[in-house]
C-alpha cells in the first residue's frame, strides 16, 4: 500500500451519526499515529498536503487520521443544530479514537480543532503525546469571531469553482493577501462541493447556530485552564501574522505558562494559515517526529 494513498472510513458515534475518517498510512506502523482536526467550517480536506507527507515519510512512516466532523464534508448532518456543539464534538472524537484503537496520538488541530485538543487534555490527557495547535489559542478574539459570524453559513451559491474563488477572494483577501489566482481556486474546491448540477458549501448551513449567541462585547470564556493541561507535553503554536483570532499578546502568555513551547509564525497569512506550503510542512514533520 503506498503510506501516502487516502482511504475513507466511516465511524457511527453516540448517537447514531456517521462520521467520515480520511486515513492515510498503515494501521500497524510503529511510529505514533496522528490525529488531525479542522476548524469550524472546515473538513478533512485541508489536511491533504500535510498527512500524505507525515504517512509517506520514509524515515518515519506513520498512520494519520483527518475527521470531518458532523455536519461537515462526509460525515452526517444532524438534524438538531444545537448538537453542533463542543461537547458532543468532543464525545464524538472520544468515540472515533476508541473505534480505530488510537490509545494516544500527536493531534494536530486547526482552530475549532485546536480548541477540541485543549479540551481533550482537560478530560483524557493521556491520550495526548503532543499537539500543534494551528491559529488557535485560549483567548478567541471578538473581532475574529465576529467575521467568521458574518459568512458562515451565509455565503452566496457559486455558479463555478472560479466564481466561488472570487467569493473567497472578497471575503478572506485581506488576511491572505500574496495566495495566487490558483490557491484561491485550491480553496475554493475544500470550501465547496458538487451537488448534482449545483455547487454548494461542504458543510451544513446550520453549523451558523454556533455563532449566534456570538456578541463582541461579551467574549468567549478563556481556556487557560485546558490549555494548562498540555504542559507535560510538547506543543506548536502556528500564528498567521495577519491572524485575527489568536493575538501575538496570547502567544505571548502560552510562552510563559508552557516552558518549551515552539512557535511558529506565518507572515502575510491570516486565520487560519494553510498547513500545504514546505516549509511549514516540515517544521511541522520534524515536530511531529520528535514526539515519537
Amino acid at each position: 500500500m503506498d503510506s501516502a494513498a487516502c482511504t475513507s472510513q466511516f465511524v457511527t458515534v453516540q448517537d447514531g451519526l456517521r462520521l467520515h475518517v480520511r486515513c492515510w498510512g498503515s494501521r500497524t506502523a510503529a511510529a505514533l499515529p496522528v490525529v488531525c482536526l479542522p476548524g469550524l467550517a472546515r473538513t478533512s480536506a485541508d489536511f491533504e498536503v500535510l498527512a500524505a507527507t507525515l504517512a509517506g515519510d520514509a524515515r518515519t512512516p506513520r498512520r494519520v487520521i483527518a475527521l470531518d466532523s458532523r455536519g461537515r464534508g462526509k460525515s452526517d448532518y444532524d438534524r438538531n443544530p444545537a448538537n453542533y456543539s463542543l461537547p458532543v464534538e468532543l464525545a464524538d472524537l472520544l468515540s472515533v479514537l476508541t473505534a480505530l484503537a488510537i490509545a494516544k496520538a500527536a493531534f494536530i488541530g486547526t482552530s475549532r480543532g485546536g480548541i477540541l485538543i485543549m479540551l481533550l487534555a482537560a478530560v483524557r490527557p493521556t491520550a495526548i503525546a503532543g499537539c500543534v495547535l494551528n491559529d488557535i489559542g485560549p483567548v478567541i478574539e471578538p473581532k475574529g469571531l465576529m467575521r467568521i459570524k458574518s459568512y458562515v453559513g451565509r455565503m452566496p451559491r457559486p455558479a463555478s469553482f472560479h466564481e466561488a474563488a472570487d467569493i473567497l477572494r472578497r471575503l478572506f483577501g485581506s488576511q491572505f493577501p500574496k495566495w495566487s489566482d490558483d490557491a484561491w481556486v485550491t480553496f475554493a474546491r475544500r470550501t465547496f462541493k458538487e451537488a448534482g448540477s449545483r455547487i454548494v458549501l461542504d458543510y451544513d448551513p446550520r453549523l451558523s447556530t454556533i455563532l449566534r449567541n456570538v456578541d463582541f462585547n461579551h467574549p468567549l470564556p478563556s481556556l487557560w485552564k485546558e490549555f494548562d493541561a498540555l504542559a507535560a507535553v510538547p506543543v506548536m503554536v502556528i500564528r498567521g501574522g495577519n491572524s485575527d483570532i489568536l493575538s501575538a499578546q496570547t502567544v505571548e502568555v502560552m510562552r510563559k505558562r508552557h516552558a518549551g513551547l515552539e512557535v511558529v509564525d506565518v507572515p502575510d497569512e491570516g486565520h487560519a494559515p494553510a498547513l500545504t506550503e514546505s516549509g511549514l510542512v516540515s517544521r511541522i514533520t520534524s515536530f511531529v517526529s520528535e514526539i515519537g
